[in-house]
């Protein structure tokens, strides 16, 4: 259990916290909700909630928290399940990492904070291709980097040159892609927070570009529930085989417990048709995973990341 000053962490005041967040630049919120700041709009309070200036801001939250024995949390992005008891130390969000920069041999640099739809949307006005394997994501590149987001036309790795991180020190690291393990959903990343990506794309036509995009961003729209609140794929896809047909073949498409509903338009996404709840999701995807099992025999393992306390 964290403490701070010789106290329980939950009797930290707001005079604790001034003193421990002192100096910070960025924004500071206290019990903020975290349903706007993930893609399910699900999500209990952060204890303390904080967006950094800028990576010296982020490097001064990460080194103060560390004094005090503090546990932060970068929260944003798709794949992720808040539970309803919110989140306890530091929560940190990257909204304020906006910024890409063009660099030279077709590199772009974004921080951690930027959406790939926006990523992908510069490089198509500047004629560059290699990112059209991420349309219809909608996650923050640093989180597209940890989980090694992919479509069918390819993954994160594909693209990535380089991460910067703010290691638990608060220290800046550069790592080239050489030196980062991608597996299957997940960056085998040193500890610590992904603060910016260099990618390296290529020169190309800017009418094919576009239109490849479009085609794909059509047929994502036509396939998967992208105008409701979800967190992408619940379940990775086993060996061979589709984590969506499993559900659909167990006859659990549009099973519902609460405002969280399996996906009548694509069986590996849950969505939140109201105000669902964290144990919403968890219940549902419990009943998915016993149905599966039953009648496949397949045990179904999580994409989704699920933090918090219940």
């Amino acid at each position: 259990m964290s403490r701070v000053a010789g106290k329980d962490h939950a009797a930290r005041t707001r005079k604790d916290w001034a003193r421990i967040l002192e100096g910070v630049r960025g924004t500071i919120t206290y019990e903020a909700s975290l349903q706007a700041y993930t893609s399910f709009h699900i999500g209990g309070p952060a204890e303390v909630l904080v967006e950094p200036a800028d990576v010296e801001d982020l490097c001064r939250v990460v080194a103060q928290a560390r004094a005090e024995h503090i546990p932060v949390f970068v929260v944003g992005g798709t794949n992720l399940l808040v539970r309803d008891g919110g989140i306890r130390g530091i929560v940190v969000s990257l909204r304020q990492f906006k910024a890409i920069r063009q660099e030279p041999d077709h590199v772009l640099y974004a921080e951690g904070g930027v959406g790939m739809p926006t990523l992908i949307g510069y490089a198509i006005r500047r004629s560059l291709a290699g990112l059209e394997w991420g349309v219809g994501i909608p996650g923050t590149v640093a989180g597209c980097v940890v989980m090694n987001a992919g479509t069918r036309l390819g993954e994160m790795k594909e693209s990535v040159k380089a991460v910067r991180m703010v290691d638990p020190r608060g220290r800046v690291v550069d790592i080239p892609a050489a030196d980062i393990p991608f597996s299957y959903r997940r960056a085998h990343l040193p500890r610590g927070i992904v603060a910016g990506v260099w990618v390296q794309l290529r020169p190309g036509d800017h009418d094919r570009i576009e239109k490849t995009v479009k085609e794909y961003l059509q047929y994502r729209k036509n396939t998967q529930p992208l105008t409701l609140p979800s967190a992408g794929c619940v379940f990775k896809n086993p060996p061979q085989d589709s984590a969506g047909r499993l559900v659909d073949a167990a006859g659990l498409k549009g099973a519902r417990i609460g405002d969280a509903q399996v996906s009548e338009k694509h069986a590996n996404f849950m969505v939140n048709v109201g105000h669902a709840r964290a144990a919403d999701v968890l219940a549902l995807i419990r009943k998915v995973r016993a149905a599966v099992k039953k009648v496949s025999g397949v045990k179904l393992e999580l994409e989704l990341k699920v933090v918090g306390e219940a």
